[in-house]
């Protein structure tokens, strides 16, 4: 990609430089590893190896996203991230991500406009603040909020709205007879015809009320999340909520609705950064889990609901805050090495290391590294976390880097950055919802212009011939 930095970021240069050097040493320590198999179309049925909770499975494709473990690649719609993160901004990427191809500056100006026009949730807030948001998971809070967004900004919910049963082919998976080899056709036989009058819309239901099924109920999702994210953080800091900035960035507003001031240049485009690395990241469990809703032709607000359920465990999101409480336990880089000792002794769970995916280093963590010591250099308190990161880092990738392929993920610096821009540790997963709220919108949309219901099988290995003892004699 060829773009004249004086073009874009004008006042952020500094980053965008460690973002490019970041990109030339990924690609001279992993260009030449080859491309994995199964990246082109497929004839339908696929082989592949698949363990238990379905790894390796091949469950549908994909022009969205795509992660290389081997080469520590990630890309988004054919653009490599560190080419996004140096360029791009967390709008245009939305955009990419919800239809396959970069807006020209009509269509971005546009899609600009119904992302502001989206954050405007007022009837959404203010039930917000009838709940106990101080003494819920903020999580907790951002799917309660998340519902009651739904509620407001859809008619589906309504008694008229019920989707027609002559439009149900066949519900139950189980009817069909899981025994047989899948044949691999293209359309299954126990799903919802898709079509006009799927769904059909209420009199009585408001004109400014969506589907939830289309592209405005993507845009709302992206927006509102952000909104409801701010809210939750400002009113668990005992704070009312502040209204967006008509004149700041997704980024920008994000930081000023939590923090109450307009974030600097810098603080802006760390932000933006961070929201494009966690967009999008392959079939992972939260991704999953909202098309396994959407499959169901369930809306893109249950359907997200599900991701953010998903996101809430703590296989999945929250690592980050669990690494920055870490680093605080380790104390000081000169105790790094003492402190990892033990826990390697103790076979102990080191956070913020490895990936089911990534055997080479995480392209996200080579980002956010540089731009954690970069946001560090004038914070005393973040300034002794980084140095600590790097001194365990260095004892991690000594041991286990070569052999293991182990190195930090992208929630070993991901804290650190958040910390430096003012953001609560108890706040980091829902900001990783805010920004996966794109992916996993994207993705919805994508799968159900193809729609087919998701049905794994299990093996069963009970028993078949277990003779009834009646209740009173057992």
């Amino acid at each position: 990609m060829n773009v004249e930095k004086d073009s874009l970021h004008q006042e952020t240069h500094e980053i965008t430089d460690l973002i490019l050097a970041a990109k030339e040493k990924a690609y001279q320590e992993t260009d030449d590893t080859p491309e994995p198999e199964l990246t082109q179309s497929v004839g339908w049925p696929v082989e592949c190896t698949v363990g238990p909770g379905l790894e390796g499975a091949i469950a549908c494709e994909t022009k969205i996203g795509y992660v290389n473990g081997g080469k520590g690649w990630l890309v988004y719609g054919g653009y490599n991230i560190f080419d996004l993160c140096a360029y791009s901004n967390y709008e245009e990427v939305s955009f990419l991500l919800l239809n396959g191809r970069m807006p020209n500056k009509s269509e971005f100006t546009e899609f600009k406009q119904k992302l502001m026009a989206a954050r405007h949730i007022p009837n959404t807030l203010r039930l917000m603040m009838g709940f106990p948001v101080q003494d819920m998971n903020p999580m907790a809070s951002l799917r309660i909020g998340t519902n009651m967004l739904r509620q407001r900004l859809t008619w589906r919910d309504m008694a008229k709205a019920k989707p027609s049963e002559e439009l149900a082919v066949e519900t139950d998976a189980d009817a069909i007879d899981m025994d047989i080899p899948q044949s691999g056709q293209d359309h299954a036989t126990y799903e919802f015809k898709r079509g006009h009058g799927q769904f059909n819309k209420p009199a009585s239901a408001r004109e400014s009320q969506d589907d939830a099924e289309g592209m405005d109920a993507c845009i709302h999702l992206i927006s509102a999340m952000s909104v409801l994210t701010a809210a939750i953080s400002r009113i668990r800091s005992d704070h009312i909520p502040i209204e967006w900035h008509p004149e700041l960035s997704h980024a920008a507003n994000l930081l000023y609705m939590m923090t109450g001031r307009i974030p600097t240049p810098v603080e802006e485009r760390i932000m933006d950064v961070a929201l494009i690395l966690h967009a999008d990241h392959g079939m992972n469990a939260s991704t999953f889990a909202s098309m396994v809703v959407a499959s169901t032709l369930s809306d893109i607000y249950f359907s997200v609901g599900a991701g953010i359920a998903a996101l809430n465990g703590p296989l999945h999101g929250g690592a980050n805050e669990m690494v920055v409480k870490m680093l605080k336990e380790i104390g000081s880089p000169d105790n790094a090495k003492a402190w990892y000792a033990e826990k390697r002794a103790n076979k102990e769970k080191i956070m913020g290391f490895g990936h089911r995916v990534y055997k080479a280093y995480d392209p996200r963590a080579r980002i956010l590294a540089p731009l954690a010591e970069y946001l560090a250099r004038d914070n005393v308190q973040a300034r002794k976390l980084y140095e600590t990161a790097k001194s365990l880092e260095g004892e991690v990738i000594e041991t286990l880097g070569k052999d293991k392929k182990i190195f930090p993920n992208v929630d070993y610096y991901s804290g650190i950055v958040y910390t430096c821009l003012g953001i609560p540790d108890d706040m980091f997963t829902p900001v990783f919802a805010v920004s996966r709220t794109a992916g996993w919108t994207a993705r919805i949309l994508e799968y159900i212009e193809n729609n087919r219901i998701f049905r794994p099988r299990a093996i069963y290995t009970g028993g078949f011939v277990t003779d009834y003892t009646p209740l009173e004699q057992r």
